[in-house]
């Protein structure tokens, strides 16, 4: 199997590339790094501390449908890891202060969650992510996963 060597970027298209960068810089601390303009469309790429890079764009031909809806065929959220509750609490102050409309933090058994939505309302979480020896497997979780969540595990524990 050819190798991946983690996400190089997420790009996702916006009403409005000038508005939507400058929330991603000012909500969750991206710096913007490029802007271009094409025959056709208009981007914005930003780049957080963390290494993960996000590009807003527009395209003269995207359709004015209504807001962002999960529940339709395309993207349903993007997570971002945040290192434990503690921080997550910081989350919800800063996005507070911020006016951006959010959930509680949400224990749905994966770890603790907070949802939130951009200005086109794309919806984006904050997430702890749970230490690979402490997720429980049940009887439908397959032979692959399990190997998977095992290496894992020795990866972090630097035994793989």
């Amino acid at each position: 199997m050819p190798q991946l060597n983690g996400i190089s970027h997420i790009d996702l298209t916006v009403s409005d590339c000038n508005r939507a960068a400058s929330w991603w810089q000012d909500v969750l601390g991206f710096t913007l790094v490029h802007r271009t303009r094409g025959e056709s469309f208009e981007t914005r790429s930003l780049v957080h501390p963390t290494g993960v890079g996000i590009t807003v764009m527009t395209h003269d031909g995207t359709q004015e449908t209504g807001a962002f809806d999960e529940r339709r065929v395309d993207l349903d959220h993007l997570a971002f890891k945040v290192a434990n509750r503690d921080e997550m609490q910081r989350w919800v102050s800063h996005l507070e202060a911020n006016g951006v409309t959010r959930s509680g933090i949400i224990d749905i058994g994966y770890g603790p969650t907070l949802v939130f939505r951009d200005p086109d309302n794309i919806q984006l979480e904050l997430f702890v992510q749970a230490n690979f020896e402490d997720i429980q497997l049940t009887d439908a979780d397959s032979p692959e996963a399990q190997r998977v969540l095992h290496e894992g595990t020795m990866q972090l524990t630097g035994q793989g």
